[in-house]
C-alpha cells in the first residue's frame, strides 16, 4: 500500500504521485507519514519535505502551508513549492549569500523580519539541492 501525495500551489500543482513514506516540515517539527496514518491535519513551515519512493528519495521545498492526511492520502496546501531536482547549487549559495547580506543590513524590525523569512527560504532551497 502506497501514499497518493499532492503538493498544491496557488498557480500550479507540483507534486502528484505515489510516496512509501514522506517527512514534513510541521511547524512542531519534522513529521513521518508511513502508510495507514491516523487522520491529520497539520500546519507546515518552511523547509525540505522527503517523499521515498519506488526511485528512491525526493525533495521538495515547501514555503509553508496545511498537510491534511486521511485514507492514505496527503494533500498539501502551500504558498509555494520547488523540487530539489530543479535548483541549482551554485544559484542556491548565491542566493543564501546574498539573503544573509540584507539580513546583516537590516536596520528596522519590519526589514528584519523580511529578511529572516527571506534567509530561512534560501536555507531550505539550499538543503533540498544538497540532500
Amino acid at each position: 500500500m502506497s501514499l497518493n501525495v499532492r503538493v498544491i500551489t496557488p498557480d500550479k500543482v507540483v507534486w502528484d504521485a505515489m510516496a512509501e513514506e514522506l517527512i514534513l516540515p510541521s511547524s512542531t517539527g519534522q513529521l513521518g507519514i508511513l502508510t495507514d496514518h491516523a487522520p491529520l491535519l497539520t500546519a507546515l513551515d518552511i523547509g525540505v519535505m522527503r517523499l521515498k519512493s519506488d526511485v528512491g528519495w525526493t525533495s521538495i521545498v515547501l514555503m509553508e502551508g496545511f498537510a491534511e492526511v486521511e485514507d492514505n492520502k496527503v494533500t498539501i496546501l502551500c504558498n509555494g513549492a520547488e523540487e530539489g531536482s530543479t535548483i541549482e547549487l551554485a544559484t542556491a549559495q548565491e542566493e543564501l549569500e546574498k539573503v544573509t547580506l540584507l539580513v546583516d543590513e537590516a536596520t528596522t524590525k519590519k526589514e528584519k523580519i523580511e529578511a529572516t523569512i527571506e534567509l530561512r527560504k534560501a536555507n531550505a532551497r539550499l538543503q533540498a539541492v544538497a540532500k
